[in-house]
């Protein structure tokens, strides 16, 4: 039976000392079983001890100082939080911010801010202070002591039921609109890319020029008679370089050929206005976010249906009718995007078979940046033709002026 030590009450809650106690049945036969500690409180200052070391200071109690500042008790005034100090103060520090009161507040998120006052961003840095089980259990323990502000919110909010859901769900709610919006525009480019690319008669004949021009350089060796090529071959033609002409390339001689016989094929990023923005789509990113706002909605309908089987509502709670008709709303547009994705991934898979590429390996900006690259190696290729040709123009005319 463990043995109940007499040690004085204090006259307020003190800070924790964290040791790690020897369990009692092990004390035998070591110092500790010679040691009686009680008869030393008699000894010690213990009012002292419950000023210096109370779990938070009341007003009139300075922080500061040295010990014996304390035991005069300085005129500045600090309140102590219940919980995390550092966490204490950027919640105090967001609270600021906001210039609202803690009623306010509450009473904006019961309303699941019908008016509109909350910005999304701090929605998002409410989200970091939701109170955990141990904060609300240590605020109940002193609720009638708080002092802090950050204690005195985090309590208010920790009685509003299911608090955290209802915070996670308005968040939900603001993002849920820029979220559509930021990504419809991705995948309709990925979308409008595939079909551009497959579409275009520009390319397909850039694509048989080079595969006539890349035969006929590799004739009789093993990358000869090809009957097609990698896409990401477009981007080596500059590694094929003159061995007459230093500067000129492969890539130089097809912008030539494409001049003097096939102007138009030069405009064929007009083919293909959506491939660039396609470039920096992943498509693993995308499915990821659709994933989350799928979640998202889900974790939403699950708090409707908590809070229709709620037999009392809190005064001001508009969970239910405002959350209702934006799940409605939602529900369409997210079954919109998800029809929007599914049509983009099959025309993307069609257009990469469509070349010979791997549909299961190739993602959006690896097998449009290709092209991406590809046509800016092309315009500098042009300019670099163009650069040259008007220096011998040049020369030629000096030429000219010498023999006259």
């Amino acid at each position: 039976m463990e043995i109940m030590k007499n040690v004085p009450q204090p006259s307020n809650p003190l800070k924790s000392f964290n040791w790690s106690k020897i369990p009692e049945q092990k004390l035998q036969g070591t110092i500790w079983s010679e040691l009686d500690d009680t008869k030393l409180y008699n000894v010690m200052d213990l009012e002292s001890i419950d000023k210096i070391f109370c779990a938070y200071q009341k007003n009139g109690v300075s922080t500061e100082g040295s010990i014996e500042d304390l035991r005069t008790l300085g005129k500045n005034k600090k309140t102590m939080s219940v919980i995390d100090s550092r966490r204490a103060q950027n919640c105090t520090i967001l609270l600021s911010k906001l210039k609202m009161s803690d009623n306010e507040i509450t009473r904006t998120i019961l309303s699941m801010d019908q008016q509109n006052i909350l910005h999304i961003d701090m929605v998002e840095q409410l989200l970091k202070y939701i109170p955990s089980s141990e904060e609300a259990a240590s605020l109940d323990i002193h609720q009638k002591e708080l002092q802090n502000r950050a204690d005195n919110f985090l309590y208010q909010i920790s009685k509003v039921p299911h608090y955290e859901q209802r915070l996670r769900s308005l968040h939900y709610k603001k993002k849920f609109a820029a979220s559509i919006a930021e990504l419809t525009p991705r995948m309709r480019a990925v979308l409008e890319a595939s079909r551009q690319v497959a579409r275009s008669r520009r390319l397909r004949k850039l694509l048989e020029l080079v595969l006539a021009l890349g035969n006929y350089v590799n004739r009789g060796n093993a990358r000869g008679n090809a009957c097609g090529f990698r896409l990401a071959s477009l981007n080596r033609l500059v590694d094929t370089k003159s061995s007459c002409s230093k500067g000129t390339t492969l890539l130089h001689y097809l912008v030539q050929i494409l001049e003097a016989r096939f102007r138009e094929v030069l405009d064929i990023e007009e083919d293909m206005p959506h491939v660039r923005t396609a470039a920096r789509v992943s498509m693993a990113d995308l499915q990821k976010e659709v994933a989350n706002l799928k979640n998202g909605l889900q974790d939403v309908q699950r708090e409707i249906e908590f809070h229709r089987g709620q037999s009392q509502v809190l005064q001001g709670d508009m969970f239910l009718p405002a959350m209702r008709d934006f799940q409605a709303q939602a529900t369409c547009r997210l079954a919109e995007a998800e029809d929007l994705f599914q049509d983009m991934k099959t025309r993307f898979d069609r257009a990469v078979r469509l070349f010979g590429e791997d549909s299961a390996g190739v993602q959006p900006d690896e097998f449009f940046g290709i092209f991406e690259n590809f046509l800016q190696a092309l315009a500098e290729a042009r300019q670099d033709v163009e650069n040259m040709r008007k220096k011998i123009e040049e020369e030629e005319r000096r030429a000219k002026q010498e023999q006259e």
